[in-house]
């Protein structure tokens, strides 16, 4: 695995992907890799206007790829069946899903359309029910990949609230943004162990970017916001790479032989900052299976959705 780049990508030709959030930074990147090694690419994103922009940037690079926007928010549960509705229609299929798309530390609590506090509720519920929703696809498929976008955040004072998931009593903008993604990671695994137990055939999997410079921070506390001047003169030089190269580990997670079910990768240098995608450190917390039951449980209820519990029947 050492220096894995996109030159390691096989050929990913007759794989329909659906990438979460790919108008831009690390969806935008994943994309333009897995669209030039010939996978047929579905971009989503909630901007027709910047869905329109990269659906051109990457034609101009790769006249030949096949590439669709579809507009799908994560904020609002209807978008998310609105889709997973049209896409089934159209699709008997689906190959790998990369569930990409999030806001990150938004200064005044916000909700989503649902009720939901936004992090929790656009980073973590809107990918659960979009998942779940996508399942018979997912399941139709004759290898399908899952794989979630977490965070170093997840190490770092992250919980899940059962007692205040919406933080309603105090809101904290990391520590929201922090269960979000520790959730995600939390989501993964246990949808590996869900997928084993069930026979659903899916190898769940995920990732993080490290410090990847993207306009997720200028999009959360804001681009003049404190947390983003002092990061970019300080922590950036040092400990960011671009966004190109925070992609990396997702699309190792996506398409390496070697990935490996319930897998987390990341890159492997400075405090798994930067540098090489290479595997992860998973936090204990998120290896808690009995916190991850209780996740999925309250998902489902929240969500007003429910995964199949029994095993596919077998017809000899």
């Amino acid at each position: 695995m050492a220096h894995w780049t996109t030159n390691d990508i096989q050929s990913q030709s007759g794989r329909r992907v659906v990438i979460t959030g790919a108008t831009g930074g690390l969806g935008y990147e994943t994309a333009l890799a897995l669209a030039s090694a010939g996978a047929e690419v579905v971009l989503t994103g909630r901007n027709e206007t910047k869905g329109n922009a990269a659906l051109a940037a990457i034609r101009a690079r790769y006249p030949r790829a096949s590439i669709s926007y579809q507009h799908l928010d994560l904020a609002s549960l209807a978008s998310v069946r609105e889709f997973a509705e049209r896409f089934t229609r159209a699709h008997d299929a689906l190959d790998l899903l990369v569930n990409n798309a999030g806001v990150m530390m938004p200064p005044m609590r916000k909700e989503t359309m649902d009720g939901f506090e936004l992090q929790f509720g656009t980073n973590y519920l809107g990918h659960f029910a979009l998942t779940a929703q996508l399942l018979p696809v997912l399941r139709n498929a004759s290898a399908p990949r899952v794989v979630n976008l977490s965070s170093i955040a997840h190490k770092m004072r992250a919980a899940i609230h059962f007692d205040d998931l919406q933080f309603t009593r105090r809101y904290d903008p990391w520590t929201a943004y922090a269960q979000s993604k520790l959730a995600m990671l939390m989501f993964a695994l246990e949808l590996q162990r869900r997928s084993d137990t069930h026979g659903w055939g899916i190898l769940s999997n995920a990732a993080h970017p490290g410090f990847a410079r993207t306009d997720l921070i200028a999009n959360g506390p804001g681009e003049h916001s404190l947390a983003n001047m002092v990061g970019r003169w300080t922590v950036q030089p040092l400990m960011s790479q671009s966004a190109a190269a925070g992609a990396l580990p997702t699309l190792f997670a996506a398409t390496a032989p070697e990935a490996k079910p319930g897998g987390y990768y990341g890159p492997t240098g400075l405090f798994e900052t930067k540098g090489p995608a290479g595997v992860a450190a998973i936090a204990p917390r998120a290896q808690d299976k009995s916190v991850a039951a209780r996740l999925w449980e309250v998902s489902e209820a929240l969500t007003n959705l429910r995964w199949p519990r029994t095993e596919p029947e077998h017809v000899a």
